[in-house]
């Protein structure tokens, strides 16, 4: 019996090719889409799932607020490990990992350097913590002493043979000497390590070994016992501020309480977060690395069930539109003897036969696309084809969507009466309806929601690369590793300025795109009273920082070679004097004092700079503190307009006469500017590709419904050209239907997408506000495309000869 039906559901379908097409290509692309989507979205939430107990490990945060500034950190004091392990009975484990960026690594006794991106000082509780095994190495002694290190295989291989490489050693920054104690395998890419390369032994860091309470430089992490108490540990947490904070601030701050503290409105709290959700839940002041959204998954996700959702319907829509050519075959197999129950799993194996052919169709739409996805997306999600718990669900998947799909039109086809469909009554009202509308109003809908949703985000992408940042990015080279250069930095910096294409150029750590950071905390006048305090970033940069960056002065002045005291001088941004409660002119020789320095030296406000962007868009910009000193880490070059090229080659010439053997590494103040918002970029990128995947499945239905219509009104059309029509009325009249369905999906969708855009704009302190012009575009995108999509079918039967339009049985 079984056979029987999928012989003829065989049949049906090779009967109408173009139907079949039509249904098949819909569903594959809604189901590549969809499983490209899921593929996306399971990568997002399986970040550090690997890791042995992941769900025993959490971060410490640290919420602060103190001197006027309020901020959000990842990173807790150096001693808070070990604090947690000696007083709280619930934790088992803990340890410390502070990230310093890329260095320069080289064999021993060699000259040439490998830049390695990433490296950090990690207790040697780290590798035990989450599970992570050695390739090679001793595991229990492989951190425990000073000035080691463990290596990833792919940042060892650039040295050693794999299997020689423990007991080798490497210099560090040409200046320090690490043993290699152990090898691990290369992090996975959906974990908070990835892309790290170099792990040095916490022993061997002397700031590890402070105790001071106050600077949070350490991504803090603790493994608790099975089932502890964690609204307890979290009391506990909170009060490290009394038992700790607060007696070591007392010695800044002679006699103060917590409850002076707090009364002052400021604030120190201590939070966990679970290792799992902190790719797709935090966004803190540091991160160990960039994170995602869980709101980018919110959305992503919502996209997936659209597009699927879009093909099921497009099914229903052509299936019901096609039942018309099916009417009289529905009454001759009742006639002899069919019953409804039959018919409808007729019609659902079809249905299920086109999931089938679709889902094959999916899968190499899905291979072909899936590099340039991962492209777009900077992932690298394969298809687990090796997985059984893939193709089951997959396979569940297809079953569901053949039969969710194919429901409708099988239990509407089995409704026709024999009589009335053999007689040709033209009672039975195929393919219109209700239904029929409010599915090619739900098409449209999601598809219009889409397009002002893409919309927003390059206008919002658009004005970040065009609003005044109020620094010079443009034409601005950044020489990174400049340190390498040892004591011939000036040198170096001189003969680049001499170059003709060169305009400024500037020696700093510390640059408005990402780059090194340094929060301090200073006091007005000297006075050690909190409410005298202000908490602002503290940069160390040349004479040349500011006319190199084309930072302005809406103050006093800049740094002068010429004046001696400028040794103890200090820039500070509109931030700073806001919370000094200052005008301008007003802070022109103002001193603060640092009490980071060990002989807490008293600066001299000589001039304030206009507020900068030195942080993403999403934030406020925070006070900055600039002063003279010594911050190898980079140099801008400010160029002239010209062949870039031909100046950096002699660049590198220089380098390479006053740096043999170091690597010459550069890049693009805009390009480095540009990675801050890498993830809106790909979440723009995204939108796109399935903006036009959702509006080619509608497309595909509209075409179909369009052809179908048209064939039912055959001899309408014909009627009305004898009775004068011409081909743009009868045009209009088949199309203008079509068009009244897509004015309510626009009336429908627009409110949904402005809100779904106002929410994911609250992300961004600076951002745009979205104009009527976004809605109005996005609606004429949708008539501009339902209008040319419908018009091919309309035109094409409008021109048909009436005589031939009239003989249509």
């Amino acid at each position: 019996m079984f056979k029987n039906y999928i012989k003829i559901a065989w049949r049906s379908l090779k009967k109408s090719p173009f139907f079949t097409f039509l249904n098949t290509f819909g569903l594959a692309v809604g189901m590549a889409g969809a499983l490209i989507m899921s593929l996306y979205i399971y990568d997002e939430l399986s970040f550090d799932t690997m890791f042995a107990d992941a769900d025993r490990i959490y971060r410490i945060n640290a919420d602060i607020k103190f001197g006027g500034e309020a901020n959000e950190s990842a990173e807790v004091s150096a001693p808070m490990a070990e604090a947690l392990k000696n007083d709280f009975g619930q934790v088992e484990m803990t340890t410390r990992f502070r990230n310093i960026g890329s260095v320069l690594i080289k064999k021993n006794n060699t000259k040439t350097n490998v830049k390695e991106l990433s490296a950090a000082y990690v207790d040697s509780t780290l590798f035990k913590m989450f599970g992570i095994e050695l390739l090679y190495g001793d595991e229990a002694t492989a951190l425990t002493k000073p000035n080691t290190l463990i290596l990833t295989k792919t940042a060892a291989e650039k040295h050693f043979k794999i299997e020689e490489a423990v007991g080798q050693v490497v210099v560090l920054e040409n200046s320090n000497a690490y043993t290699v104690t152990g090898i691990i395998d290369d992090l996975p890419q959906n974990s908070f390590l990835r892309d790290r390369g170099v792990f040095m032994a916490m022993s061997g860091y002397a700031d590890a070994q402070e105790n001071g309470w106050v600077s949070h430089n350490y991504f803090t992490f603790v493994k608790l016992i099975e089932n502890a108490d964690m609204s307890a540990f979290q009391e506990l947490l909170q009060s490290m501020v009394g038992k700790y904070i607060i007696p070591y601030a007392q010695r800044i701050y002679p006699g103060i309480t917590e409850e002076q503290f707090v009364a002052s409105g400021n604030y120190l709290r201590y939070t966990t977060i679970p290792l799992t959700d902190i790719h797709l839940y935090s966004d803190r002041y540091t991160e160990l690395s960039p994170n995602s959204s869980i709101q980018n998954v919110y959305i992503l996700s919502s996209i997936g069930i659209f597009l699927i959702l879009l093909a099921s319907v497009n099914f229903m829509n052509l299936s019901t539109a096609h039942s018309l050519k099916r009417a009289k075959e529905v009454g001759v197999r009742k006639t002899l003897g069919s019953r409804r129950l039959d018919l409808v799993r007729q019609f659902l194996i079809e249905s299920s036969m086109i999931s089938f052919f679709s889902l094959v169709l999916a899968l190499l739409i899905t291979v072909i696309v899936l590099p340039f996805f991962n492209e777009l997306s900077g992932k690298a999600i394969a298809i687990p084809f090796t997985n059984p718990v893939f193709w089951l669900l997959l396979m569940l998947m297809t079953i569901i969507l053949g039969l969710f799909s194919g429901s409708y039109p099988a239990f509407f086809m089995s409704k026709f009466m024999p009589v009335k469909v053999l007689k040709g009554t033209g009672s039975v009202k195929v393919g219109g309806g209700r239904i029929r509308n409010a599915l090619v109003i739900f098409q449209f809908a999601i598809s219009v929601f889409l397009i002002m949703s893409t919309l927003v985000v390059f206008q919002q992408l658009d004005f970040i690369q065009n609003k005044d940042i109020g620094y010079a990015k443009d034409q601005v080279l950044i020489i990174e590793d400049i340190y390498a250069a040892g004591n011939h930095v000036e040198s170096f910096k001189k003969e680049v300025m001499q170059l003709g294409q060169v305009e400024n150029a500037s020696v700093s750590g510390y640059l408005p795109t990402p780059s090194y950071r340094n929060g301090s905390t200073f006091f007005k006048d000297g006075s050690s009273d909190q409410e005298d305090a202000i908490s602002m970033q503290k940069w160390k940069v040349d004479h040349e920082y500011l006319s190199t960056l084309n930072l302005e002065l809406i103050a006093g002045r800049d740094f002068n070679r010429d004046f001696s005291g400028d040794s103890t001088a200090m820039l500070l941004n509109e931030s700073a004097i806001k919370i000094l409660g200052l005008k301008p002119e007003e802070a022109i020789g103002t001193r603060i004092q640092d009490l980071d320095q060990e002989d807490e030296k008293l600066f001299t406000v000589i001039g304030v700079i206009k507020n900068f962007h030195f942080e993403s868009l999403r934030s406020d910009i925070n006070a900055l503190s600039l002063s003279l000193g010594k911050s190898n880490g980079y140099m801008a070059v400010k160029l002239n307009s010209g062949n870039f090229s031909n100046t950096i080659a002699d660049i590198e010439k220089i380098w390479d006469k006053i740096a043999p053997g170091q690597p010459f590494n550069y890049r693009f103040m805009e390009d480095s500017f540009n990675t801050t918002y890498k993830a809106e970029q790909r979440l723009s990128r995204v939108f796109i590709v399935f903006t036009i995947l959702s509006l080619l499945i509608a497309c595909l239905g509209l075409f179909g419904l369009a052809t179908f219509n048209a064939e039912k009104r055959t001899k309408e059309i014909g009627v009305r050209k004898v009775m004068g029509a011409n081909v743009f009325q009868i045009t209009y009249r088949l199309t203008v239907d079509f068009l009244k369905l897509v004015g309510i999906a626009i009336i429908f969708s627009l409110p949904l997408g402005w809100y779904a855009m106002t929410k994911w704009l609250e992300d961004f302190a600076y951002r745009i506000e979205i104009g009527v012009e976004v809605l109005i575009i996005a609606a004429l995108l949708a008539i501009i495309i339902s209008i040319i999509t419908v018009s091919y079918q309309s035109i094409k039967a409008a021109i048909v000869n009436p005589v031939k339009s009239l003989r249509t049985e």
